[in-house]
């Protein structure tokens, strides 16, 4: 049984066979998806996705990239979506120097705006870093200095598809962080990525795939889904020398630990508050 912890199922790559997607991550024992928002109009869709389908969970947030497009309207409908049944997280958030579509000042500004709210709704961080490890690490750090204690302590959030060093990972950890691993540790190429793997303490890893992006070998090139996760997970726990069954109970256990849900026993949506929305439509639009 397993997470895949980023999902971005709204994509226009999945609308030919979207069920058809769910039904493969199951047969491949994934037990819940969390599909991830990066702007209005997909968070909105993850929302949606996750009322529909019940191994889907949603994140709600403004990508980087989208950042000059968060002004006080966006927010506000962000913070609504935040409210929804099934959405657990916030993201994703964080900074992007290496494409830089959006001003540096102005990712800065989006992201401390929804660490700020993600506080207030007493919900996990999605971290998207990508050429920005230690501007994001310092804003991390200040936004876990403000918090102090609080219910997110232990489970502030993830930094998802790591790419930084070993320090960078562990300077996360006690922040609270977690560390999800996505499909480029199974390529041929990988080299740091496996060696911090192996680093990395079980109780704070999770598996991801990124889909449709970054799928693992041998699928490298073509469309990621869910079901590939286990490639991912089969990966990590060669490199932890522990059996796969291992590795899916630890890194299940952490993402439910994370985002307070559970998988795998009938009626467990609904404990965590997610009411019954049986075949209807949720109205997402403004």
């Amino acid at each position: 049984m397993l997470v895949d912890s980023h999902a971005h199922l709204d994509h226009p790559r999945f609308d030919a066979d979207r069920d058809a997607v769910l039904e493969r991550a199951q047969q491949a024992g994934v037990a819940a998806i969390v599909t991830i928002g990066a702007d209005l109009a997909s968070s909105r869709q993850a929302v949606e996705l996750a009322a529909h389908h019940e191994p889907v969970y949603a994140a709600v947030g403004m990508h980087p990239h989208d950042a000059k497009h968060l002004d006080g309207a966006a927010l506000a409908e962000l913070r609504r979506l935040g409210q929804q049944p099934k959405v657990v997280a916030v993201g994703e958030i964080g900074l992007d120097y290496y494409r830089d579509l959006s001003p540096r000042d102005v990712q800065r500004r989006a992201f401390q705006a929804q660490l700020a709210w993600a506080a207030k709704l007493g919900k996990p961080v999605i971290i998207h870093d990508r050429d920005a490890h230690e501007p994001v690490m310092d804003i991390l750090a200040g936004w876990a200095t403000e918090l102090g204690s609080s219910r997110l302590e232990g489970r502030l959030g993830v930094l998802h598809t790591f790419s930084g060093d070993l320090p960078m990972a562990e300077r996360a950890m006690d922040l609270g962080f977690y560390i999800s691993i996505s499909g480029p540790v199974t390529y041929h190429n990988a080299r740091r990525l496996p060696d911090i793997v192996r680093a990395l303490p079980l109780d704070r890893l999770l598996v991801e795939t990124d889909c449709p992006f970054l799928a693992p070998h041998p699928y490298r090139g073509k469309r990621n889904e869910p079901a590939y996760v286990r490639l991912v997970a089969e990966q990590v726990a060669t490199l932890k020398g522990v059996s796969i069954d291992e590795l899916a109970q630890a890194t299940t256990a952490n993402a439910q630990r994370l985002f307070g849900f559970e998988v795998g026993r009938p009626g467990a949506r609904r404990q965590h508050g997610a009411q019954d929305l049986g075949n209807r439509r949720l109205s997402l639009e403004n």
